[in-house]
Parts: structure tokens; C-alpha cells; sequence
């Protein structure tokens, strides 16, 4: 566990703060769910006035297999609000589910499937901008029928900011809660890098990072020179970690959630590296004849499994 915490510390802590930039248990890589990130700026709000606090924003998606109520959650503003815009601007209106995979999610929102010939690439398209992350494990997890946010992998997206546009709804699976634990822990590591993260770019972090950043180019200079590097970066994490992770609690399933899991089922080994901002109130069977459909090469439908529109429904 150390040397994988460390590993992830040299090159993506570090890579992180000097050009501002997985698989999991062998499931489907999650850096997968991808958009190019090219020309993308991040935000972290929309230009719609914020809507108040209250039961969360409702959509009604029609698709070509049905109609789907999807709940928005309150407390990931930054994206109910961007999706709530782009629903306005009929953003997602004919645009396809272009990779689905069985068991596992139906994922949408790239600009380019609208219309797409069969034989075109998709996956890469968006609205020019991506979402700071709101990823919150301890309230919200990919639970069957949750409505998560797209990205681009950790080796590029560090600090795990989301599409603007794309977004997966999960069908998963049931997962026994004794195959949580080890879940618990990949989470919780990334809590921990992402709080060491955020010390290290304060005043009082900043002797560090640049420490961290010295065995850094020691390693690009001299790759035989990893291993000095590791130490050394090791080292800095093991004394900045209280500081750091003073009030840090390490993860842990509610006993609600690992029943969701054994019962409903869903994608756990996504938790904590995605933001979950909805779930589908009505339609759960649409969305899981979506994710049944045959597929080619690439995950994508054979046939076209299409967003005929969207409209909000109420506030």
C-alpha cells in the first residue's frame, strides 16, 4: 500500500504541481469514462443564477426506449447547475448513449455522437470546459441507477475535475459487503493524497512541494535514480502527514450503504474517484434494457440508444 501511495505521490503530486495538470481490482478501467480535455478550462459554476437549497431538480429524459426521472442533488451544485444549463439549451437533445457496457454503466453527453455515422470514433467531445470535482463517497455512492460525471483519467486529470458534458448512468451489480473492505481502503487513500494535495499547495506546504519537486527532476534526469526518488519523496509524505490528515477520518460503507450494495448493486470500485450528483427516480428499468443492448467492438450500441430530450420538471 505504501510503495502504490507513494508511486501516485512522484507521479502525479508532483507532475501535478509542476505543469498544473487504474484499474481497479480488474474491473473496467474508470479512466475510461473519458473527454478530451483539449482547450478545456475548468469551472466552477454556471452562468445560471444558483438555484436555493430545497429537494433537489428533477429532468425527465426521453429515449428512444423510454422516459427516465432523474433526481439532482442539491449538494453538488457546480454540476446540477452546469447540467441544468446545458438541459436548457437542449445540449443533450439526439445526442446517443455511445458506450454501454453490461453490468457495469450507460455513458452519454459527448456533443459529437449527435447524428454519428456508425463507424465514427466517439468519447471525445464536450463543451469546452471541465467541473471542479465534487466527489463525496461518505454521501453519495455509484449505487445501480447513479448519475455520475465523466473524466479523464489521474494520469492527466490529478485533481479528478469532470466532463462538461459527459455523464454515465451505472447499472452495476451486487457486490457482498465482505468485498467492500478493500474499497474502503482505495477511497480512503485517495482522500488521503487529496488532502496532502491541497496542504501541499498552502504557504506552510510549499517548502515541501518544492522538496518533492527537487527528487522529481532527480528521477527525470536519471531514471535509474527511482527508487532515491520514492525514499525521498516517502520521506516528506511521512512528515507532513500530520499536518495534513490531522482531522481525517478514514473511510468507512454506512451499514445502509453496503446493504445497497448487497442488495441493488452497483460499481463500488468507482467510489471516491468520481462525483455522483443524481440518481433515477423513475425508469431504472429503461436504463437497465439500455445497458443489455448488443455492442460492437468498442463498446458501442449496435444500435443507436438515443436521448430523444430533456426538460426539467420541477424545482
Amino acid at each position: 500500500m505504501k510503495i502504490r501511495f507513494i508511486s501516485f505521490i512522484l507521479l502525479s503530486v508532483a507532475f501535478a504541481f509542476t505543469t498544473m495538470s487504474n484499474s481497479c481490482n480488474n474491473e473496467e478501467k474508470p479512466d475510461e469514462l473519458t473527454e478530451s480535455t483539449k482547450g478545456n478550462t475548468a469551472i466552477s459554476e454556471s452562468n445560471d443564477a444558483p438555484i436555493e437549497p430545497g429537494l433537489g431538480t428533477t429532468i425527465l429524459m426521453t429515449t428512444n426506449y423510454g422516459e427516465v426521472t432523474i433526481l439532482l442533488y442539491d449538494e453538488t451544485p457546480i454540476h446540477r447547475d452546469n447540467f441544468i444549463k446545458l438541459v436548457k439549451e437542449g445540449f443533450y437533445d439526439g445526442l446517443l448513449f455511445h458506450r454501454i457496457i453490461k453490468d457495469f454503466m450507460i455513458q452519454g453527453g459527448d456533443p459529437d455522437s449527435k447524428g454519428a455515422p456508425a463507424t465514427k470514433q466517439l468519447g471525445g467531445g464536450g463543451p469546452g470546459y471541465t467541473l471542479k470535482a465534487e466527489i463525496m463517497p461518505e454521501k453519495y455512492i455509484h449505487k445501480k441507477g447513479a448519475l455520475s460525471a465523466a473524466r479523464m483519467g489521474d494520469n492527466v486529470n490529478p485533481m479528478k475535475e469532470s466532463s462538461g458534458s459527459q455523464f454515465y448512468i451505472v447499472t452495476g451489480k451486487i457486490t457482498p459487503r465482505a468485498s467492500l473492505e478493500q474499497q474502503t481502503m482505495s477511497v480512503s487513500a485517495q482522500q488521503e493524497n487529496a488532502l496532502i494535495e491541497q496542504f501541499l499547495k498552502t504557504p506552510e506546504g510549499q517548502p515541501y512541494m518544492t522538496k518533492i519537486q527537487g527528487f522529481q527532476q532527480l528521477y527525470q534526469q536519471d531514471k535509474s535514480k527511482m527508487n532515491e526518488a520514492q525514499s525521498g519523496i516517502n520521506a516528506i509524505v511521512e512528515e507532513i502527514k500530520p499536518m495534513a490528515l490531522k482531522d481525517f477520518k478514514p473511510f468507512q460503507y454506512t451499514e445502509e450503504q453496503k446493504q445497497v450494495y448487497e442488495t441493488i448493486g452497483g460499481t463500488p470500485f468507482l467510489d471516491g474517484g468520481y462525483t455522483v450528483f443524481g440518481e433515477v427516480l423513475k425508469g431504472l428499468e429503461i436504463v437497465e434494457q439500455m445497458g443489455n443492448v448488443a455492442t460492437n467492438p468498442g463498446d458501442r450500441p449496435k444500435e443507436d440508444v438515443k436521448i430523444i430530450s430533456m426538460k426539467i420538471i420541477s424545482k
